[in-house]
Parts: structure tokens; C-alpha cells; sequence
């Protein structure tokens, strides 16, 4: 069953939209408006239509919005986002696999990454832009030491290179990055090369510097980021160093990295931090070859699940899972650190695309 609301027909030159975990009270996909000279965020309508729609990703036209639904039989769908309130296009379909928590386009193809059963699923577009049946699901295997988290693959990111020619999918359970190609005329994903990193780290995320040079995957148990060198031409990922998120470790509790985002320059790389509830501020250095923590901010609320840049380059969203918000920060340019100027309720937040 669906619950929406709207405030306002005709949407905003720019847009943010929201995604959250229904099963925890959110509202589904949100829709707000951005003012453009403070970033301040105004809710425009909401649909709950899909279950948890936790992670989200725009069409090159911005005119479908496509969620996973984090569920235990794992989905996908597309929502019109033409007028201020998304509206579902089409049913959801199937992914194949449990829990997806990404996904992204490559290829003509949606592609998602399914934590919950160590997999990455292939789905082709229709005509319309809606995904049709899964093509392939691409099965991981293997392990990690942390018998809690580590038990088996989970495969939480993917996303396609900046050259268009590869497919990385960061394994939270098997510590590694598997760079892969899809075939777009059959729909097919196949391992180029798996990347090892170093055991227990948890990788969740990855992000790439703007040169397309340097890749910073973001480790989810340790609360560090692993700096690797990328070679497009033949699909090479080369981990370097490691850098930490944060100064000392917590007196009480952990801490889980979540998200991180690269400055438009290159000069910057922030992280979001789940428990330690803030944003690591990294200065990149030898054109993205290096990574130096320079500081930590808080993120506004309690459980950072996601972190966003808008378009402009000069705020930063965290979607506060916990706290229930988004809060936005105004970026120095000079320093890359964060300065809260304000933040909206959203339920369960999870987060943030912008359009």
C-alpha cells in the first residue's frame, strides 16, 4: 500500500532525493526542492511504495529514479520523478539475489550489489528506461576474519569505472574489489581480477579521484581508507596505502565508515562515520596519490549512512539514518572542512541523489 503527499506541482531546477528504510519509519523515496543559495532542502512529496528503497540512482535524463529495495528477496525499481512526486513506473522486479544495498548504471544495464547473498545482479533497460528481468547474477565467493561480518561475501558497491570500460564490486565479507566487464549485448558480468586488500578491513565503498587516477575504497571495520592507483587501459587496481579516518579510536563503542565523496578539484576527500557520528576531512596530495586526515566534524544527527556532494561542489548532505535527518554543510574551499548550516526530518534516511 502507498502513502504520499505533495506540496507544489512543478519541480525545482535542481532536486534531492531522498531514500530510507520504510521498515524503520521512513517515508520511502523523497522528494525535495534545493534552494540554491543556502542548499536548504524543502520537502516536495514522498511515495512508500517500494520497501526500504535505501540506496537510489538517477537516469542521465533525470527523469526515472531507480531504488533497490533492501529486503530480504532483493529488488529494484523505477519511479517517474518528471513532477514533484515520484510515481512508481512499472512493478518491481526481482534482482536474484537478498539485500541489495547499491546499484548503478553501466552499459545500457542496472546494475546492484546484493550483501545479503554475496552477489551482483544484471538487469537490462527497456526502451522506457524500466529494467526488465536479470540477465546474469554474478555469484562471490569467499570469507574474511571477522567471523561476525565476515562469514561468507557481501558485496556492497558497484559501480562502472570512469573510462565506461570496467565494473568494480566492493565484497565488505571478502576483503577484496572485483573489477569486472558487462557485455552489453548479452547482459553478462564476468571477473577481470580480483584485489585483495588487507584482511579485515571490510571495504564498503569506493570513490575515484576526478583525473580517473586514483581510487579511495573506504573500509567499514577498520575506520580507514585504502588509497589504490587505477589504470584504466587494462582494468588495474593497485592498493597503495592506507590512511585513517579518524584520530584515535573510540573509548566506547565502534565506529563503521560509511560513504565517502571526492572534492570536484581533487583536493579533498570526506568520509562519513557511523557511532563516531561524524566526517573525516582528508586532504589529497601528489594529485590523489596520497591521502592525511586533517580533521573531524560532527555530521548533524546519529548514524551517517550516507554522505553526498550537490552539483555546485560546495555542500555536503549526511543522511542521519538514526537521527532521523539530512543535514547539510557549507564546504570551506580552502580547508574542505564542513561547517553545519542546516538540516530537515527525514525518517530513517539512507540517502541522498541529487538532480
Amino acid at each position: 500500500m502507498s502513502s504520499s503527499t505533495a506540496s507544489g506541482s512543478e519541480p525545482q531546477e535542481t532536486r534531492a532525493f531522498v531514500g530510507s528504510f520504510t521498515s524503520a519509519g521512513g517515508r520511502g523515496v523523497l522528494t525535495a526542492a534545493v534552494d540554491p543559495k543556502t542548499g536548504a532542502l524543502t520537502p516536495l512529496g514522498a511515495t512508500d511504495a517500494v520497501a526500504d528503497p535505501s540506496y537510489l540512482a538517477l537516469s542521465a535524463d533525470r527523469r526515472l529514479l531507480y531504488a533497490v529495495s533492501e529486503t530480504g528477496q532483493g529488488a529494484v525499481a523505477a519511479f517517474d520523478v518528471t513532477d514533484a512526486l515520484p510515481r512508481p513506473a512499472g512493478e518491481p522486479v526481482p534482482v536474484g539475489g537478498g539485500s541489495p544495498t547499491h546499484l548503478a548504471l553501466a552499459a545500457g544495464h542496472l546494475v546492484a550489489a546484493n550483501y545479503g547473498s554475496g552477489s551482483v545482479s544484471v538487469l537490462p533497460l527497456r526502451a522506457d528506461g524500466t529494467p526488465g528481468p536479470a540477465s546474469c547474477v554474478l555469484s562471490h565467493r569467499g570469507g574474511g576474519p571477522d567471523q561476525d561480518r565476515q562469514e561468507g561475501p557481501h558485496a556492497h558497491q558497484v559501480l562502472p569505472d570512469p573510462s565506461g570500460r570496467w565494473v568494480l564490486s566492493v565484497d565488505l565479507g571478502t576483503d577484496s574489489v572485483r573489477v569486472c566487464v558487462l557485455t552489453p549485448d548479452t547482459g553478462t558480468l564476468v571477473v577481470h581480477a580480483e584485489v585483495a586488500l588487507r584482511p579485515g578491513t571490510g571495504p564498503r565503498h569506493l570513490v575515484f579521484h576526478p583525473t580517473g587516477a586514483y581510487a579511495y575504497v573506504v573500509n567499514e571495520l577498520t575506520t580507514t581508507v585504502t588509497v589504490c592507483r587505477w589504470e584504466a587501459a587494462t582494468g588495474t587496481l593497485t592498493p597503495l596505502s592506507e590512511a585513517p579516518l579518524l584520530p584515535e579510536e573510540p573509548t566506547e563503542g565502534r565506529s563503521y565508515a560509511s560513504e565517502g565523496v571526492v572534492a570536484h578539484d581533487g583536493r579533498f576527500l570526506w568520509v562519513a562515520n557511523r557511532g563516531h557520528d561524524s566526517i573525516s576531512v582528508l586532504e589529497l596530495t601528489a594529485g590523489g596519490e596520497r591521502a592525511a586526515l586533517r580533521t573531524t566534524v560532527p555530521c548533524g544527527g546519529h548514524w551517517p549512512r550516507d554522505l553526498a556532494l550537490d552539483p555546485t561542489g560546495t555542500r555536503l548532505y549526511a543522511a542521519n539514518e538514526r537521527s532521523g535527518d539530512v543535514t547539510w554543510f557549507d564546504v570551506d574551499p580552502r580547508t574542505g572542512v564542513p561547517r553545519r548550516a542546516g538540516s530537515v526530518a527525514a525518517p530513517a534516511a539512507s540517502c541522498v541523489v541529487f538532480g
